[in-house]
């Protein structure tokens, strides 16, 4: 695909004048991730169901850039998730097409980038980097972040989409490379005028990081409100860092959400290390809430998932897959991996297995 698209992209440059040729390029690619998932809930029948993206998100995108001169450059990013196995949008939000990502940018090499449009919150991109799982199938730690048992999440945004991920009609401001190591960025959405059914958030956030050798560290914080948060702000806080000894890398974040005299707390800790011509993941997470939803008390509401896999790698772009998962909750809760037959008790445990393919092009 890639190469048919640079012969394609050769053929219109060759058309136009000769600088056009030499400071621009497009790239079309994406991800094909197709797997079969297995979930018990406790109580309820087992589920089998084909699954996309449990792996990797399947997605489809196009980027490009233009050499503008004296160091700096323009951009663009648009990325579309993709349902592989029926072949439709990842978005059930009507209208939200390229639901990933949908970004211009302006960038220059010394002074760093400003960016426009639908992206990742500081938060999410302080997060997931220490997710062994990359957030995602049977054992990614989305399954512990949700918006259905009561609690900030759910109490500041309701079953609209949230800011725990991406937002909406946001600029950032991103720290240049070479400085050390050291990187970061701020991010600013207004509200608008639109609600949060809408994805309509007034959002501040700031992340700061350094990389360099084995060790990596990082924090962000990200704020937002919209016209549900009559109660203050939702706040969303990472802390986090990795660690490779070469034969295995370890992981560890912290993240806290609030909202109101609500709390949700939840730990990650990962590991994963180079087996034969792939990967071993390993991770555990826990999430605990606390304080109160009106009144309903949240400080015995608690999960923890326990998450095994294994990535073989056929080549640079093709790789086989499999993982175990395990979800065990406490009080009112019933988190599981998605899949699953809806109705476990509250408490109940939920235990989960995939395999599947997935192919970059």
């Amino acid at each position: 695909m890639k190469r048919s698209w640079s012969l394609l992209a050769l053929a219109v440059a060759a058309l136009a004048p000769p600088t056009a040729l030499s400071q621009s390029s497009v790239t079309l690619g994406g991800v094909a991730d197709l797997g079969l998932r297995y979930v018990k809930n406790e109580g309820r029948d087992a589920n089998k169901s084909m699954v996309s993206g449990a792996n990797q998100t399947s997605r489809l995108f196009f980027r490009g850039v233009e050499d503008l001169g004296g160091g700096l450059s323009a951009g663009f990013h648009l990325e579309h998730g993709i349902v592989l196995n029926t072949g439709s949008q990842a978005s059930s939000v009507v209208g939200q097409f390229w639901d990933r990502r949908a970004t211009v940018s302006l960038m220059s090499r010394s002074l760093g980038e400003i960016r426009a449009g639908r992206d990742f919150i500081p938060s999410y991109t302080s997060w997931s980097v220490y997710d062994p799982f990359s957030y995602v199938g049977v054992a990614g730690s989305t399954n512990l972040i949700s918006s259905a048992p009561a609690g900030p999440i759910r109490s500041a945004f309701s079953t609209n989409p949230n800011t725990a991920v991406r937002a909406n009609d946001a600029v950032q401001l991103l720290l240049p490379g070479g400085l050390g190591g050291v990187e970061g960025g701020v991010m600013l959405a207004p509200q608008g005028s639109g609600t949060a059914a809408q994805g309509k958030n007034r959002l501040i956030g700031v992340r700061l990081g350094w990389a360099g050798g084995p060790a990596r560290v990082s924090a962000a914080y990200t704020t937002s409100e919209n016209d549900l948060t009559v109660d203050g702000r939702f706040k969303d806080a990472v802390i986090g860092g990795a660690y490779s000894l070469g034969f295995v890398r370890l992981s560890a974040a912290w993240r806290r959400f609030e909202y109101s005299q609500a709390e949700q707390t939840n730990l990650l800790l990962g590991a994963t290390a180079p087996i034969g011509r792939g990967e071993l993941r390993l991770s555990w997470h826990k999430v605990s809430l606390d304080g109160n939803v009106g009144a309903n008390d949240l400080s015995d509401n608690g999960a923890t998932q326990i998450g095994l896999g294994y990535v073989y790698n056929l080549s640079r772009r093709s790789a086989l897959y499999t993982t175990v998962a395990s979800i065990g909750n406490d009080g009112a809760l019933t988190l599981a991996p998605p899949g699953g037959t809806a109705g476990m008790a509250a408490g109940g445990r939920s235990r989960a297995f995939e395999v599947g393919l997935r192919h970059a092009f």
